[in-house]
């Protein structure tokens, strides 16, 4: 082999060793999508809500899904998309839970979803999250903030990849036309999300 052919050779073999490992750094800092856990029951969405300004009410949504993509490198390319049944509002107490389905709440049987997708997300300084998207709830699309953080992510035991992470959120009920009288301490609504994906 002559010089020449050696040195084209050197070359080529160092150019392509450059751009596979260009390809494997863009490769691992790629958006992934995650699968909400809600079968394991590693997710939940929690409120709570003032009781006549005595004490908090607590609740969940016990059915609801969905996804979001996540992006370890920039955060701004990530994404968050949840559905929940609003049928399946549980606050341990029957007659209660009834009336929360009706239409003097969440008025299940016209309003069977409520959905949250998100618009835009930013890191902080602090490395926590400022969601912002938009809520549907009673038949009412409104833009809210979630402040969040990353709880973790890594590898599980049965050799799938997972990252979770927790937010929280206040909503004014009549924003979203749900106008019931509760009293002047209850007009305001805490929800507290805790999604666990699961890396597809």
């Amino acid at each position: 082999m002559n010089t020449l052919t050696w040195l084209k050779r050197t070359f080529l073999a160092t150019g392509l060793s450059i751009a596979s490992l260009g390809l494997s750094a863009t490769a691992v800092a790629a958006p992934a999508n995650y699968q909400i856990d809600t079968k394991g029951m590693h997710a939940s969405v929690n409120f709570k809500i003032q009781h006549l300004g005595y004490s908090w009410l607590t609740g969940r949504f016990d059915q609801f899904g969905g996804t979001f993509v996540y992006d370890s490198e920039k955060p701004s390319n990530s994404k968050v998309d949840v559905s929940i049944d609003t049928d399946s509002v549980n606050t341990n107490h029957a007659e209660r839970d009834k009336h929360l389905r009706s239409g003097d709440f969440l008025d299940v049987k016209k309003f069977p979803k409520a959905t949250f997708v998100s618009t835009e997300i930013t890191e902080n300084a602090d490395k926590t999250l400022t969601v912002k998207g938009d809520l549907t709830l009673h038949g009412v699309t409104k833009p809210i903030e979630i402040q969040a953080s990353k709880v973790g992510e890594g590898k599980d035991p049965w050799g799938g990849y997972r990252a979770g992470f927790t937010g929280t959120t206040l909503i004014k009920l009549a924003d979203y036309g749900i106008t019931y009288n509760l009293g002047p301490a209850s007009t305001e609504v805490y929800f507290q999300l805790n999604l666990e994906g699961v890396r597809q």
